[in-house]
């Protein structure tokens, strides 16, 4: 799953990496919690209903409503959907469907699980460093009083590598080679993306050990993601049939 993450790039390199034309200026971020807005990428001429050339950014709350929903006080907050139903949920097909979009982050936390003490939290970033794109949905939602808020969520999948040992899931990564085919809501159907939507690579990530200051939002300076040990990334290793392997 992906309950936290941060985006402590500027804004100036989250336009570069994603071609926008223009962004409003934002601070870092190092504790972002569902409820939250969200700075989601998406094509101007596709989402919300918008008319224009090229991606645009916007904000978004972190928690995906349906259009459907009549009271949002009584839904879930469906702040993740999952890869390998998304399609046949109602709560998430007709997004994945007409509004895909792309999540700027630097990094997540997850939670490794102890048997002698409480959980370990870990920031979970590239390898390289830098910005990376979770996949993300959009959906408009208009209560009965005639508010509007634009609503999303991060599709996870099957974890794989150094996260593999912390947490079963992770969020879907798009690497900015298939950028355009994610977003293209016009001629791409969910069967056409369906193989984007999958694992990362083994040795993508290194997951850093950091303080239990995560554990609170209302934490939210450079010192959560200062490393509390040494940082755990998958290494090769040998099969038994001599083969390597990466863990």
């Amino acid at each position: 799953m992906c309950g936290r993450f941060g985006l402590i790039s500027d804004p100036a390199s989250v336009a570069a990496y994603f071609d926008l034309t223009a962004i409003e200026p934002f601070p870092p971020r190092y504790n972002i919690a569902p409820s939250q807005p969200v700075l989601m990428i998406a094509n101007a001429s596709d989402a919300l209903g918008l008319r224009g050339e090229g991606r645009a950014a916007f904000l978004v709350r972190w928690g995906l409503i349906p259009a459907w929903v009549k009271d949002a006080g009584d839904f879930p907050l469906m702040f993740n959907a999952r890869a390998e139903t998304a399609a046949t949920k109602a709560s998430f097909r007709g997004a994945l469907r007409h509004f895909r979009s792309l999540v700027p982050a630097s990094g997540f936390f997850e939670w490794r699980r102890q048997e002698d003490g409480p959980s370990q939290p870990f920031w979970i970033r590239p390898r390289d460093g830098g910005l990376m794109a979770f996949a993300g949905l959009m959906s408009p939602w208009m209560g009965a009083d005639g508010t509007e808020v634009d609503t999303g969520t991060i599709l996870t999948t099957k974890s794989s590598g150094i996260v593999r040992s912390i947490h079963e899931r992770a969020p879907v990564i798009i690497q900015p080679e298939n950028f355009e085919r994610w977003l293209d809501c016009r001629t791409q159907e969910p069967r056409h993306v369906a193989d984007l939507m999958k694992p990362v690579a083994e040795d993508f990530f290194e997951a850093i050990p950091v303080s239990a200051a995560v554990n609170n939002v209302r934490n939210m300076g450079e010192n959560l993601i200062e490393p509390a040990g040494p940082a755990e990334i998958a290494r090769p290793r040998a099969k038994k049939n001599g083969q390597l392997d990466l863990f």
